[in-house]
């Protein structure tokens, strides 16, 4: 009898798949929170919406729903239907917790690097729950997971990467000091994503 050098993939229930959606949406809604508190901005499709937001007063939620709809085409031919349906309930319930808990939870403002840190920690931990869980928040994750599946780049890199460009658009309308702490935060979230989100380490699958 061969015995196996590695156990086989264990699947989520459907129960722990939805707390993981939960779960890491509300993660990423604290981080926004933020975000917003500290003044500063991210990267990735949020860190559009953040940008799109901050000048006209549209609320967040719903400009990040909005930019991340052009990205489902893509999720359902490389990805599958399962992993489009999930990411697309973890953005529309992200969307719909921000807008909530800002009423909720009002924050004063906090220190830019206090923010950056807290902001960093909880998205990227939040990212990784979803990850986990088969499902992203959308836009760039979805590209950065299709990427890593194949072997080709490391999800947090793709998604560091995307975030130098969002980061160069930042610095025409913000000071360079809230761009700066705004790419500490970013470089905190990636480097969680990167160290963390690896297919030979996590054996659940969804």
């Amino acid at each position: 009898m061969q015995l196996l050098s590695t156990p086989p993939p264990d699947r989520h229930t459907p129960l722990e798949d939805a707390q993981g959606l939960i779960v890491g949406a509300v993660m990423v809604a604290l981080a926004v929170l933020m975000l917003r508190a500290g003044d500063l901005v991210t990267g990735q499709i949020a860190g559009l919406a953040l940008v799109v937001s901050y000048p006209t007063a549209w609320p967040f939620g719903a400009v990040f729903f909005v930019l991340n709809l052009p990205f489902y085409g893509l999720a359902i031919r490389q990805l599958g239907w399962r992993f489009t349906i999930k990411t697309f309930a973890a953005v529309a319930l992200m969307s719909a917790l921000v807008e909530a808990l800002a009423l909720a939870v009002p924050l004063g403002a906090v220190p830019a690097p206090v923010a950056a840190v807290l902001f960093g920690v909880l998205a990227g931990s939040g990212l990784l729950t979803l990850f986990r869980h088969g499902a992203t928040l959308g836009g760039v994750g979805i590209v950065a997971l299709w990427l890593q599946d194949r072997g080709t780049m490391k999800a947090g890199q793709v998604q560091l990467i995307f975030d130098l460009g969002v980061f160069a658009l930042a610095l025409a309308l913000f000071p360079w000091p809230v761009v700066l702490w705004s790419l500490v935060g970013a470089a905190i979230l990636n480097t969680i994503i990167t160290v963390n989100h690896r297919r030979d380490r996590y054996i659940a699958r969804s």
